[in-house]
């Protein structure tokens, strides 16, 4: 059982990077051969509208037949038995790097056919982790839920099968004197990454082990 891990945060150390760390353990626990990915370590483009996927009778065989350094990591997607994506909030939506994945991830395995939505022959669990300094209250408010819940709506009409899991309310910062942000109480922020973070964690854990016992009762 093959299982890819995607982190499309900057920061390679920090909450996403946590959550999927986390995640991983336990899909590994799970009896899954997890393989790390950090999309920051490549230079690549998104979706280029070449349209080489949905010509007729197509060779793409649902990779990506635009080629630059993001390739490798759509070829192990394309052999994975479980995929998951992580990615922090940015101004509203997951980072641009993380959108550019799943956009050459998805688009060519998506059929122009209101019947057939996808090329894939079997259900390959997904899942979508977000990590935002957003409280979860006003992230609920601005309808988040429905923002970042469309890219996990399309995993599942392509893949099959996908979750969604937050971490709200993140600690942003290493020192927080250092930087201009008195909207923040950093004790607060303090407070959440002792008490809840460690719960989100544990989430993703149990995210992963639940995606990799999914795999091993689809085969």
């Amino acid at each position: 059982m093959k299982a890819l891990f995607v982190n499309g945060s900057p920061r390679k150390n920090w909450n996403t990077f946590k959550m999927l760390e986390s995640a991983m353990k336990g899909a590994s626990e799970a009896g899954a051969d997890c393989e790390f990915v950090n999309l920051y370590d490549a230079a690549f483009k998104g979706c280029v509208s070449c349209f080489a996927c949905k010509l007729k009778n197509d060779k793409t065989n649902g990779l990506c037949a635009f080629k630059d350094a993001l390739t490798p990591v759509l070829e192990k997607a394309r052999q994975a038995d479980m995929i998951v994506i992580g990615g922090p909030v940015y101004f509203g939506h997951v980072t641009a790097m993380t959108l550019a994945f799943t956009e050459r991830l998805m688009f060519p395995l998506m059929n122009y056919d209101m019947n057939n939505r996808t090329k894939l022959d079997k259900v390959i669990p997904t899942a979508m982790i977000f990590t935002m300094n957003c409280p979860e209250a006003l992230a609920e408010k601005i309808n988040y839920n429905k923002t970042l819940g469309a890219n996990v709506e399309m995993l599942k009409a392509i893949f099959g099968y996908s979750e969604m899991l937050c971490a709200y309310d993140t600690y942003q910062f290493s020192d927080y004197s250092r930087y201009y942000c008195t909207m923040f109480d950093e004790a607060a922020k303090a407070k959440q990454r002792d008490t809840q973070f460690p719960i989100d964690l544990n989430n993703a854990y149990e995210l992963g082990k639940r995606l990799a016992a999914k795999v091993s009762e689809l085969n």
